[in-house]
């Protein structure tokens, strides 16, 4: 944003339009001889030639643009910038997401399981203000994708990067939870949170959920889970990252909630139930309208004058007039 120190000094720029007719276009402004003779023995006196009218012209344009600028530059701006900072901290949230196979499943309608829970993650991630947010993957293995950040964009950006089977084609909720409590366990924020997405049971990885869950309850961390899909015999279709092949069949079999349930109770959590995209968009509400710590923050307002530039670009202008006029043109008055 541009403010100025002296905004009544612009108000000198309505004087150009009529400073630049009395000068260029009114004919009794004065300053001219009138010759009624030719010169002596030879041709009467011509009009300049179009090189010589064009430049003076450029000359005329180049100084009263000068003076424009450097009223500007009278007027003292300054280019204002805003930045809240934040002095208190928010709360870290790790979401871990399945990537197994069965989330390919077609009952999220137009889209599958997979795609609708990045959808929903995404708006959750946009509502959150200095809250840093990461992101785990879990299939046959668990990765962390991204830690705890208040990148938004980059987060966001490698959340559309992830792609189902991407960690083999099993469901290794306890490694995912643990992954995510792991790397907070060493956070320093108010509130630790884990959000847990999966559709499955848990049939990988090398440490039980209720494992896990216990750990991450013991450290502080809150566990939120959430299963997904409509539970009925579902069409899937999926395509192995690894070699192209698309791979087509019926998901028989739901979600295991007896042991979800246990792994947000040992969470000091809750477990959420979402069979439709609807349902999966208001747990995420919930979870953000919960999951909220007093914020307080600094306005920090910078000035920065840029009379100078101004000033500069006015004296180049008129300066150019002058060259185009006594150089040029050869102007003599």
């Amino acid at each position: 944003m541009w403010v100025f120190d002296l905004p009544a000094m612009l108000l000198l720029l309505f004087l150009i339009p009529p400073a630049v007719y009395a000068r260029h276009f009114w004919r009794g402004r004065g300053g001219k001889l009138v010759f009624p003779f030719s010169n002596w023995g030879g041709r009467g006196f011509s009009p300049p030639s179009t090189v010589v009218t064009f430049l003076v012209g450029l000359g005329a344009v180049a100084f009263w643009v000068g003076v424009s600028f450097s009223i500007v530059a009278l007027a003292g701006p300054q280019r204002v910038t805003r930045e809240q900072v934040y002095i208190t901290r928010g709360i870290d949230i790790l979401i871990a997401l399945d990537q197994s196979p069965t989330m390919a499943a077609k009952d999220f309608q137009p889209t599958n399981r997979f795609e609708a829970a990045r959808e929903v993650i995404s708006d959750f991630v946009i509502s959150r203000e200095n809250d840093p947010i990461g992101l785990v993957g879990f299939g046959m293995e668990a990765s962390l994708r991204v830690p705890p950040t208040l990148d938004y964009p980059h987060l966001l950006s490698v959340l559309d990067s992830m792609k189902i089977m991407e960690l083999g084609d099993g469901t290794a909720i306890g490694m995912g939870l643990a992954v995510a409590a792991l790397h907070l366990s060493q956070s320093t924020a108010p509130r630790r949170v884990v959000i847990l997405i999966t559709d499955g049971v848990n049939n990988a990885g090398e440490i039980l959920p209720e494992t896990a869950a216990q750990a991450a309850g013991s450290m502080g961390i809150q566990v939120y889970v959430i299963g997904i899909g409509s539970g009925a015999p579902v069409e899937i279709e999926v395509t192995d990252p690894d070699s192209g092949q698309t791979l087509r069949g019926t998901v028989e079999d739901g979600f295991d909630e007896e042991l979800l349930r246990t792994v947000a109770a040992a969470g000091d959590g809750a477990f959420f139930y979402a069979g439709t995209n609807g349902a999966l968009g208001a747990v995420f509400e919930a979870i953000d309208t919960v999951e909220r710590v007093e914020q307080r923050s600094l306005l920090r307002v910078q000035q920065q004058p840029r009379f100078q530039v101004f000033l500069f670009i006015g004296l180049c202008c008129v300066f150019l007039d002058f060259v185009i006029r006594r150089i040029l043109a050869r102007e003599v008055l």
